[in-house]
């Protein structure tokens, strides 16, 4: 046992005599191999201090604390491995819904609820107030967007490719169409499922009358009146045979910058300037140079006659163009949804007409339900990327060779858009967004019995 001593100093201001304090002994263990020495202090005391002053205890403290780490620095703790869980997550649902059908009598939902728009309109007149006005970004001040320019050139590059190369594949892969109905089909034969809603579909108990499809069957053509100013004025009801109409993903490249000379469109070359909330005037360009010669910044792509379209001749040739075929229609998607955060694309609630620009048309040529009591006015919505690029949702054969699809067994098959499943029957991969849908992890039963105990 060793045993060490210290001795504090009663230092009095004014005398200096020394008066021992106290003696402090420390134990140490057996088991240290060598004593731990430890320093004196001293404690110093003034009449009329309001405090002391410990000049060593820091040190004490420190050399306490190491003799205490090197003990506890011996006993080496266990470990309990405890197995853990593997979790694998994926941005995708495992399952999901089928998209939901509307009738002609139900309008379609809003994109963002009016409650919400109207507490965001709230808040930026909240916000704004006793704030200067700021400058307004483009496409709103007239001029495009111009990171976005090579973009739109990809899109409408994109959407080119993908009709080419869907009339090559509709030459080897049975896409069937109903006669009576928009319901398509994808495999060998028409499925027997009765769900026609055409005409005369209670003669025929809801079956289908299945034809060959069309290119136009698997693209639905939405069509848009080309205008030659984004920010001109609303085209009239007297005007609405005078103004052509193209495909509504053309005319959003062209605003977003795409150049065609057959459909011209005013480019400015400085930002409007404001006179109220709904006019405003062209800045003067007189100052600025001549203008050079406007040209595509990319080639473009032309489409093919259904006459000249070569289908593959082999299985590896199908299954590169399906690929390939798949990969445009994500482009494109991918792409025109980027475009429409920035330019503004608006849907009648009632009916597909479909209008490029920051406000609709007022064309009454509106069909849907009750069209009478609006005069035939459309009632425009922002759109979303399915009103502009329908998908066109069919059945999902899981085995062109195998059984035939049985109309009992309805509730076990997935779907998937028609392009997706004709890229996927001719060989190419399934995308992940699309597995939900598709119900790849389902099994199908082989008879009817043993579909009821599924439980």
């Amino acid at each position: 046992m060793l045993i060490s001593s210290s001795v504090a100093t009663w230092t009095d201001s004014g005398s200096s005599s020394n008066y021992p304090l106290c003696a402090m002994a420390f134990y140490h263990s057996k088991l240290s191999s060598s004593s731990h020495k430890m320093e004196p202090f001293i404690v110093s005391y003034h009449q009329r201090s309001e405090f002391l002053k410990l000049s060593s205890f820091h040190s004490f403290l420190h050399s306490n604390l190491k003799l205490r780490s090197s003990l506890k620095s011996r006993i080496i703790p266990r470990k309990l491995h405890e197995p853990h869980a593997l979790v694998i997550t994926n941005e995708y649902p495992q399952n999901a819904d089928f998209p939901r059908h509307y009738s002609r009598k139900e309008k379609k939902p809003f994109p963002i609820p009016i409650v919400e728009l109207r507490r965001a309109a709230r808040e930026r007149v909240k916000k704004s107030k006793g704030q200067p006005k700021g400058r307004v970004p483009p496409p709103k001040n007239g001029l495009i967007v111009q990171c976005l320019v090579p973009l739109a050139y990809d899109v409408f590059n994109a959407r080119i490719t993908l009709i080419n190369n869907l009339k090559k594949l509709l030459k080897v892969v049975p896409v069937h169409a109903c006669g009576w109905c928009n319901e398509l089909h994808v495999g060998p034969e028409g499925h027997p499922f009765k769900s026609c809603k055409g005409k005369h579909a209670t003669l025929r108990k809801g079956l289908h009358q299945w034809t060959n499809a069309a290119i136009e069957d698997v693209l639905v053509p939405i069509e848009a009146y080309h205008l030659y100013d984004r920010l001109g004025k609303r085209i009239t009801h007297a005007e609405r045979f005078s103004i052509p109409r193209i495909p509504a993903v053309m005319e959003l490249c062209i605003q977003a910058g795409v150049y065609i000379p057959e459909y011209p469109t005013k480019r400015r070359r400085k930002p409007i300037i404001r006179i109220g909330r709904r006019e405003f005037v062209d800045a003067d360009e007189s100052d600025l140079p001549d203008p050079a010669p406007e040209g595509p910044l990319k080639p473009l792509l032309t489409e093919i006659p259904i006459s000249k379209a070569v289908a593959p001749t082999n299985e590896e040739e199908k299954t590169l163009l399906a690929e390939e075929t798949l990969q445009a229609w994500e482009k494109m998607r991918k792409g025109a949804k980027r475009l429409m955060q920035m330019y503004h694309v608006r849907v009648c609630g009632y009916c597909p007409e479909v209008h490029v620009g920051p406000t609709g048309h007022k064309a009454q040529d509106c069909g849907a339900h009750k069209h009478q009591q609006r005069n035939g006015q459309h009632g425009w919505q922002s759109a979303v990327l399915d009103d502009l690029i329908p998908p066109r949702y069919v059945w999902h054969v899981p085995d062109m060779d195998g059984l035939p699809m049985r109309r009992e067994l309805r509730n076990f098959y997935g779907q998937a858009p028609a392009v997706v499943e004709i890229c996927v029957q001719a060989g190419a991969a399934v995308p992940d967004q699309y597995k939900s849908t598709m119900r790849l992890d389902i099994g199908i039963p082989s008879s009817v019995k043993e579909a009821e105990m599924v439980v």
